[in-house]
């Protein structure tokens, strides 16, 4: 049975890369080819499940194939089969065949009836990946795609204002979270000294093994498995980006962020369960975490005046009570509350704007004055600050930006006096420089070499940040991101004994990205004259062809896996050691701000209203 597990995994991607070629007129078709894709794979997905279960039910697992191996280190795919993976792959293939069925006559004649469609076949193939990855490495391909397809689907209504900005804040969270999974692959790798796959993460005596002399390790691996999925469901301090995440079609938001997307912390946490179980103080934290979140946005919900923030809200509650679950052990429960949640919030978004209509009417015809609830028992002082805190979003929007954002642009800002020009100048002989150190190494101090590459990851990430603060030129934005990846790979060679296949492996990617990107910008800039990113310019209407290529060349330059950057960027951190913790903290931020920066730049020139005033334009508000 182990070998049948590929094909849920080549049908949604074979469904997907068909619908690219179907011609964008042709609406009956495309719909047709999204839920035939998506019925199959559930019809399959059932007939497996019940042979499975007549089989015994046994954990299956399939290594696929091997991308990359050297004498250290093996990157491969990797296919797990058990009771979550099976939940999870039914309701997923349910939920979206739904989904793709109400689709067909809800966005008929949408201006974006094929990018919509491409994107959910896109997202459901991500789906699988991740639902179905055997070790760290395959589930991050499918967090990633996932990741992006979301930033695509709520920035569906691309001519609008407020789509655009809260799909990249969307994408900011999402990829905060990317930080939590890639520093516990790191540090996994230097717990079991190999790339551990989830069937022995099961195994007690191995895992208690490594665990018993390297506590502290798996405390730092527990915890940021905790944070990357409390950024990717909405648990606290990340709630506020879920409502936020509505701005897409009713649809997508039903199968992202009612169902599926949001439900993914939940998958991580019971997928890597095995690990941590036995660390009292993780299941304390992650169960605090979980009721903080639950009882927070209990209070929000009753308070919001749009019925899309309010289920919004109700879900991240009850995914709060999941979280709760897990902690406690009780996995059994924990998947029936996942089922029953994904199912209500899937139908109650569906339903919503009907049930809006329908309530519009009747108020005029059955009005009834206001019930008592349990708030008005509370004394007035309190109820009112509830109210106020709950209206507020306990300020959550505020904090993440105070301790995030405000310091990367006022980093980013401090180094305004850089242009194209004075970078060249101050960067490529500080590079020269290095590339010599690194020649005449061992003439140098140890203490020096020992701090060199701490230095250089932070002169990357310095660029970052400037590239993410950037507001006038797109150009130097993106040579500052390329730049960032030159800083890393030179720190990783004084870091450790690298082969320079490894580094060829690595900045490959950047480099033909990169110059497409560069190529796009320049071309763009003779045609456009205002480039500029102080707003959204919405040039993809008049050049998608370059708005397509250039996301493709943000995707590869930030290490999205369409290159050989993807395997590159897991290959140098197999090269950081175990008591290197700032060093992988720098190169983990550098690859995550580098793609918010990408991103931004992607979204300011090419979504958003145009700034021609000749073409449409929809309020801001709207």
């Amino acid at each position: 049975m182990n070998e049948i597990l590929q094909f849920f995994i080549v049908l949604p991607f074979l469904g997907f890369v068909f619908s690219l070629f179907i011609p964008e007129e042709k609406e009956r078709l495309i719909s047709r080819v999204a839920f035939g894709t998506v019925f199959t794979q559930l019809v399959i997905v059932s007939i497996f499940a019940v042979f499975w279960i007549v089989d015994g039910a046994f954990d299956l697992n399939l290594k696929e194939f091997t991308l990359m191996k050297t004498s250290h280190y093996e990157f491969f795919i990797d296919f797990y089969f058990d009771k979550v993976t099976a939940v999870y792959l039914f309701v997923g293939a349910l939920l979206t065949s739904m989904i793709t069925t109400y689709s067909r006559y809800y966005l008929h004649r949408e201006k974006g009836y094929k990018r919509f469609f491409n994107t959910v076949l896109f997202f459901f193939f991500g789906y699988n990946l991740a639902i179905l990855s055997g070790n760290f490495e395959t589930l991050f391909i499918g967090w990633e795609i996932i990741g992006i397809s979301s930033f695509l689907l709520i920035a569906f209504y691309r001519e609008r204002y407020l789509p655009v900005k809260n799909a990249f804040k969307v994408f900011s969270i999402y990829r905060i979270g990317d930080v939590g999974v890639i520093l516990a692959m790191w540090a996994s790798h230097h717990l079991f000294h190999e790339n551990i796959t989830f069937m022995e993460l099961n195994n007690y005596s191995l895992v208690n093994e490594h665990l018993q002399n390297h506590t502290v390790i798996g405390a730092f691996i527990a915890l940021c498995l905790a944070c990357a999925a409390a950024a990717k469901s909405a648990q606290i301090p990340f709630s506020s980006w879920l409502p936020r995440a509505m701005e897409g079609p009713t649809p997508s938001s039903a199968i992202f962020y009612g169902s599926l997307s949001v439900h993914l912390g939940v998958f991580l946490m019971l997928r890597t369960f095995p690990f941590w179980e036995h660390q009292t103080s993780v299941r304390i934290a992650i169960g605090v975490m979980g009721l903080t979140t639950s009882i927070m946005a209990s209070l929000m919900a009753r308070v919001q005046s749009s019925v899309k923030s309010q289920i919004a809200y109700s879900s991240i509650s009850q995914i709060g009570l999941i979280f709760i679950e897990i902690a406690l052990g009780f996995d059994n429960l924990a998947l029936f509350h996942f089922v029953g949640n994904a199912f209500l919030r899937t139908y109650q978004l569906l339903v919503s704007p009907s049930v809006v209509t329908y309530l519009i009417r009747e108020q005029f015809y059955n009005f009834q004055p206001k019930k008592k609830t349990i708030e008005d028992s509370l004394p007035k002082r309190l109820e009112y600050s509830l109210y106020i805190l709950s209206l507020k979003e306990f300020n959550l929007e505020g904090f993440m930006n105070t301790v995030l954002w405000k310091p990367l642009k006022l980093i980013g800002k401090s180094m305004d006096f850089f242009n194209l020009k004075t970078l060249f100048i101050f960067f490529i002989p500080l590079y020269v420089l290095g590339i010599v150190f690194y020649e005449f190494r061992e003439a140098l101090p140890y203490s020096v070499i020992n701090s060199l590459p701490e230095i250089f990851t932070f002169i990357g990430l310095v660029c970052v940040f400037k590239s993410f603060s950037e507001r006038k030129n797109p150009l130097m934005a993106w040579v500052l991101i390329i730049m960032n990846h030159f800083w890393i790979a030179i720190a990783i060679l004084f870091n450790d004994k690298v082969d320079y296949f490894e580094i060829t492996i690595y900045l490959s990617g950047v480099i033909v990205t990169g110059v497409i990107g560069v190529m796009a910008l320049l071309k763009l800039k003779s045609i456009e004259e205002n480039t500029s990113m102080n707003q959204y310019l919405g040039h993809v209407y008049e050049h998608p062809k370059f708005a397509f290529f250039f996301l493709i060349a943000v995707l590869g330059v930030t290490g999205f896996p369409i290159t050989t950057t993807f395997i590159g960027e897991d290959l140098l951190f197999s090269h950081i050691e175990s008591n290197q913790i700032i060093l992988a903290f720098f190169v983990s931020s550098s690859f995550v701000v580098s793609g918010i920066a990408g991103i931004r730049i992607y979204a300011r020139l090419f979504l958003g209203p145009h700034i021609k005033t000749y073409h449409e334009l929809p309020y801001k508000s709207s």
